[in-house]
């Protein structure tokens, strides 16, 4: 910092009170500046902070947001089990903002009322944690407590789907192709179990709604666990022949499209939509 020396060069006043002087005033530009520099950074700094926590809060509410893979029901696409490293999956919020999810998309989506039944919160039960957990979720810091599944969209509104062990997995009558589908994991091949458990069907899906179905297809509590049954359809094996509305997912639910593994490194890669209805048969 320059002082000023205009007071001290006029005049004929004693050198020792131009020194005192001068060390005074030298303090009181010290005394004066240096509070206010700390405090502007301390500003800068908690403005920082505020709009790195509002970028991330916009984020995770409506462009992305990582997501745990808790179960083993979409292997081998995306991997989890109980007690081990599951995937971490970043999931585009932003895309159906525009479009509808399609057959084939991988999506994250809360679990509808009767796809709920057992689920058990993930909050604490002590209120003041409760509290705090529920705070840091508003802000994308901890899970919401709410039933978030990823599954397959095999089918959407307005199109049927069925299978049969004469025919396989169909939509409107037409034989699927599921490369993503791996017999090792499944531990069953379709060629000998074309409907990897009971058949079922026809669904007719409705209007906004969305039949979905996990890759892990005999590991998997999807549309076919969640479908309405007709008591005499089920006697002979026969599932989902009931209210089409039960087993299906509203497109409202859906949080959003799985993109690529983000964990851990190992497992790195995008996660690729497979439209079964177009896809070229193998």
């Amino acid at each position: 910092m320059t002082e000023d020396k205009e007071g001290t060069a006029a005049g004929h006043s004693d050198p020792a009170e131009s020194v005192t002087d001068e060390v005074d005033d030298t303090g009181e530009h010290e005394n004066t500046d240096e509070p206010k520099g700390k405090s502007g950074a301390v500003r800068e700094g908690v403005i920082l902070v505020t709009i790195a926590l509002v970028m991330y809060y916009v984020v995770l509410t409506f462009v992305a947001r990582p997501y745990l893979i808790p179960s083993e029901s979409m292997e081998p696409t995306l991997h989890g089990c109980t007690g081990c490293v599951g995937d971490r999956i970043m999931v585009d919020k932003l895309t159906y903002r525009f479009t509808e999810p399609g057959p084939g998309d991988v999506v994250v989506f809360k679990g509808p009322s009767n796809w709920n039944i057992g689920y058990k919160s993930i909050r604490s039960d002590n209120p003041a944690i409760r509290w705090a957990q529920n705070a840091l979720s508003f802000v994308g810091f901890v899970p919401p407590d709410e039933n978030d599944l990823v599954k397959r969209v095999i089918a959407v509104g307005g199109q049927t789907v069925e299978c049969r062990a004469a025919t396989g997995l169909t939509v409107d009558g037409k034989k699927l192709n599921e490369p993503y589908l791996d017999p090792t994991t499944m531990m069953a091949d379709t060629n000998v179990y074309p409907c990897l458990g009971n058949e079922f069907g026809p669904v007719k899906v409705p209007d906004g709604r969305l039949w979905v179905m996990g890759d892990n297809r005999t590991h998997s509590a999807d549309s076919r666990a969640h479908c309405s049954n007709l008591p005499a359809d089920a006697q002979k094996g026969l599932l989902c022949t009931g209210d089409p509305v039960a087993g299906t997912v509203p497109v409202g639910n859906v949080i959003g499209k799985a993109r690529f593994i983000a964990w851990p490194p190992s497992r790195w890669g995008g996660v690729h939509s497979v439209n079964p209805q177009t896809a070229p048969a193998s």
